[in-house]
């Protein structure tokens, strides 16, 4: 079992940065990929990035690939997604979500926080 939770979102102009984290429960973290989606208003639950276990490979939708980093630390049991030049379309509830394997698929991850809202001002 691993618990997650989500903090960091917030109100940012466009242009702006936050970083989220997600901090998670559980002995075995390292042996979990972790990943952040996404979810707007009307809209389905998006993929915004995965990070392997030891930190690699790293994966981005396409959206957000150059603006948005993803990293893990396996001693603090914590998962970040730094996101700069933030964009109105950026706005959604972004969630942290943990798996034993590595995908981009929403159905795949077994585990997920409560999510946290970022809204991005024009």
């Amino acid at each position: 079992q691993v618990q997650l939770v989500e903090s960091g979102g917030g109100l940012v102009q466009a242009g702006g940065s936050l970083r989220l984290s997600c901090a998670a429960s559980g002995r075995t973290f390292s042996s979990y990929v972790m990943g952040w989606f996404r979810q707007a208003p009307g809209q389905e639950r998006e993929f915004v990035a995965a990070i392997a276990w030891g930190g690699v490979p790293t994966y981005y939708a396409d959206s957000v690939k150059g603006r948005f980093t993803i990293s893990r630390d396996n001693a603090k049991n914590t998962v970040s997604l730094q996101m700069n030049s933030l964009k109105p379309e950026d706005t959604a509830v972004y969630y942290c979500a943990a798996d034993l394997d590595l995908s981009t698929e929403k159905e795949e991850y077994d585990y997920w926080g409560q999510g946290t809202q970022v809204t991005v001002s024009s």
